[in-house]
């Protein structure tokens, strides 16, 4: 086992802060990601809290402002469980890195994203409790502790639209798949927003603050934003770009992996496919000769509602080199776009291009 109780065979990002995502085949063909899995991002040190004193502070437009203990969260709201599925949003940036550098990114591979069973109490009990004022607009969010930066201190936070916030689906997690929620992971207590970027589920959650305007937070206003593509991070202005909530499309294959040699004839191809916020996704499309023509692979059951859908297919490969395209399409039809030029923004976040792994068939 190693580090925070991950598998051995995870790919360490970095050590501090610890950012990690398993390998492609290690999601594969697990609908519910295990714990020594799941992968993990953080901008700070791993914040270890005591769930006894840990306190969680409801505040801002609300009638009665609130100090809950995890106690408080267990007996005084009902119980809920969400399998959802959390993605970075620079999951696949290692890609959109060959169209041109991306420097002082992590770049990841396609692996930074999991599913799991999360189960704690509902964020619109919560925030009824506190008391709603009209003029709510957002709910922002904090951490309990401070994570060093270069040009100071700062909170990680975020926010979300009010519509969000009250839906039912978005958590104050403190269970993670049947499991206390892991130490990695954010305990005692961490937000849970399906159909968002991992970034708005901020973990080591200390404060909850209702407000007019979204979150002023660097990592809402100044990161965590689709820059175009002519723009230096370094002088861009908070606020600048487009700011990044609702999950994309995306897609991306799993098996075989990049680079693998492989005996010609039947061969498995298999993924995951997610689709943002309410949509669903509909199809996946496989093509083995350069997209010019498609078969579409069989989905599996999608563990819920919030969750991925694994898809897998059988293809045919002839000895040689052979380049294998997947694409999903959602519920509103929408396709992935097909090349990551057309996607390459200076902090490498949203890859959602055609996922492309080639591989060499050798005759048997």
């Amino acid at each position: 086992m190693g580090q925070w109780a991950k598998r051995d065979d995870t790919i360490v990002h970095q050590e501090d802060p610890y950012n990690a995502e398993p390998t492609p085949a290690a999601l594969n063909h697990r609908p519910v990601t295990p714990l020594d899995t799941f992968y993990s991002r953080n901008h700070g040190p791993i914040q270890q809290l005591d769930p006894h004193t840990w306190r969680l502070d409801v505040d801002g437009l609300v009638d009665r402002p609130l100090t809950l203990s995890l106690a408080d969260l267990r007996q005084r709201f009902a119980q809920h469980s969400v399998v959802a599925t959390l993605q970075c949003a620079g999951n696949r940036r290692a890609e959109l890195s060959t169209v041109r550098p991306i420097p002082g990114q992590t770049l990841w591979g396609p692996a930074a994203i999991s599913t799991a069973e999360w189960t704690g109490a509902a964020l619109a009990d919560v925030l009824g409790a506190a008391g709603l004022h009209q003029r709510g607009r957002h709910v922002a969010f904090v951490e309990a502790d401070a994570t060093a930066r270069p040009d100071g201190v700062a909170l990680f936070g975020g926010s979300i639209p009010m519509a969000k916030a009250t839906a039912g689906e978005v958590l104050l997690a403190w269970q993670m798949n049947g499991v206390p929620l892991p130490v990695v992971h954010g305990a005692p207590v961490r937000v849970v927003v399906p159909g968002y970027i991992g970034a708005r589920s901020v973990k080591w959650l200390r404060r909850i603050t209702v407000q007019e305007h979204c979150s002023d937070n660097y990592f809402q206003a100044g990161d965590y934003r689709l820059l175009p593509a002519d723009a230096d991070p370094a002088e861009a202005a908070a606020g600048h770009g487009l700011p990044l909530g609702v999950a994309a499309l995306n897609a991306a294959i799993l098996t075989p992996d990049q680079g693998q040699s492989l005996p010609a004839g039947p061969v498995r191809v298999s993924g995951y496919a997610c689709a943002g916020e309410d949509r669903e996704v509909a199809r996946v499309d496989v093509s083995v000769d350069g997209g010019q023509r498609w078969r579409q692979a069989d989905l599996g059951t999608a563990p819920g509602p919030w969750a991925w859908r694994l898809w897998q297919l059988v293809v045919d490969l002839a000895p040689g080199p052979v380049k294998i395209t997947a694409r999903a399409w959602d519920s509103s039809a929408t396709c992935q776009p097909e090349r990551p030029e057309h996607l390459w923004n200076p902090l490498g976040y949203m890859n959602t291009a055609w996922s492309r792994v080639n591989v060499t068939c050798t005759a048997r």
